[in-house]
């Protein structure tokens, strides 16, 4: 499918029930297969990224019985058995990065690559430490980029890994995951950490199967060395950076849209994209696992205007820069830099298709200002640059009373495949 057209939306309102989130879905896989035990994941995300894990986990001998998402089984071998394995994960961060870590302790050799773009994303920044504790990692193409050629090395945890906090927080998350393969040991994190709740799903992860991290200040943190242990059972709570395109629907349009996986007793940060929704006017209500939002007075009034640091919610944040179109006057989205080392520059794209609307943007190197025009341009071609969050957040731009069409659609299915049909169950 080339494209897809979007009729004006006259409303957004009911009920969605979430996919699994990404996030958890993919830490679960890799803890699961480095346990000691059997662990039955249920509600894992059926998407692109988890079976590019799924399937890398297999050609490393990890036993998984896949043959039904609702309930997946995987037999952990806290050891990774294969010794020699090429992997190809396409543009899967959330895999390449905590496979490096992993497959680097894990004294084989291996050879990790993905698209073009995973070969655009920067990796240096994980590499340096592994390779400070003996790790044996050669780049194959650009220095300090994929793909990787990993080797036995001789690793030996002696003081305090050190790694820069400020690119990406999965380079953290991936070496909190692989350093109890090592023996444990402490990272030092340099700079201010950026994403601190991604950081705080893993570290939930970890709890869950059996290892606590001592965390100081967020600059300091004490792995332990002993094994992770199958806690049997465990259940992926829906998505809540796809549940933001929803509240989103329904705050622009009056709703009211409630999204049923994800509420106040949620472990992902995206869930405080409630508190940017809250500020632009809408209302928000939560349960233990939902959420539910009505437009300001019901729908029919533009949203306030924001000025705020993101920096916690840099995929929501998308969702957040196409909602500031209906605002009452100019938006700034600050401390989004991260976006730049994304499935692409979000920050160009995203100002790119923004002012085919009609929007004025102010772009820097970590934030965006958007000032919404008098009224959106109809029949505008939104390209996606292959990037499954900027597919669904314009997917939005419909709410506007005009006909908007997404280029390459079928990039959602990198997380959501089912979003359109999703969105269309809701709208009038």
């Amino acid at each position: 499918m080339k494209f897809i057209a979007l009729d004006p939306i006259r409303r957004a309102s009911g009920t969605v029930r979430l996919p699994g989130s990404k996030s958890i879905s993919n830490r679960v896989l890799l803890l699961a297969a480095l346990s000691a035990g059997e662990t039955h994941v249920k509600g894992l995300l059926d998407a692109d990224d988890t079976r590019v894990m799924l399937d890398a986990l297999q050609k490393l001998d990890i036993k998984i019985d896949s043959r039904n998402f609702a309930d997946i089984k995987v037999t952990g071998s806290r050891v990774i058995p294969s010794r020699k394995k090429e992997l190809f994960l396409g543009n899967a961060g959330t895999a390449f990065r905590p496979l490096t870590a992993v497959l680097a302790l894990s004294g084989g050799e291996y050879r990790l690559s993905g698209v073009p773009r995973m070969h655009q994303r920067p990796i240096r920044d994980l590499v340096e430490p592994l390779r400070s504790i003996g790790a044996r990692i050669d780049y194959v193409g650009k220095e300090g980029f994929p793909p990787l050629a990993i080797h036995p090395g001789n690793i030996r945890v002696e003081g305090h890994l050190r790694i820069r906090g400020n690119v990406s927080s999965q380079y953290l998350s991936s070496l909190l995951i692989a350093l109890p393969l090592a023996g444990g040991g402490t990272i030092e994190v340099e700079g201010e950490l950026i994403s601190k709740p991604y950081v705080t799903i893993t570290l939930n992860m970890m709890h869950k199967f059996g290892t606590d991290v001592r965390v100081s200040a967020w600059q300091s943190f004490e792995v332990p060395g002993h094994s992770y242990i199958a806690p049997k059972e465990i259940l992926v709570e829906g998505d809540a950076s796809s549940a933001s395109y929803f509240l989103a629907a329904g705050a622009i349009s009056g709703g009211p849209v409630k999204v049923i996986g994800v509420g106040r007793d949620s472990i992902q940060g995206d869930v405080r994209f409630c508190e940017v929704l809250q500020q632009m006017g809408a209302r928000v209500e939560f349960g233990p696992d939902w959420i539910e939002v009505t437009g300001p007075a019901g729908g029919g009034s533009r949203l306030r205007a924001i000025d705020l640091d993101l920096n916690h919610i840099p995929d929501a944040a998308m969702t957040a820069a196409v909602a500031a179109l209906f605002a009452d006057g100019p938006s700034t989205i600050r401390n989004i830099g991260s976006w730049q080392v994304k499935e692409t520059d979000r920050i160009t794209a995203m100002a790119t298709e923004l002012r085919k609307l009609g929007a004025t943007v102010v772009e820097g190197p970590d934030f965006l200002k958007i000032t919404p025009p008098a009224k959106l341009k109809p029949g505008v071609a939104i390209d996606t640059y292959d990037d499954h969050r900027i597919a669904m957040c314009f997917s939005l731009v419909a709410l506007g009373g005009v006909p908007v069409r997404i280029n390459d659609p079928l990039c959602v299915a990198k997380t959501f495949p089912e979003y359109f049909a999703v969105l269309a169950g809701i709208t009038k």
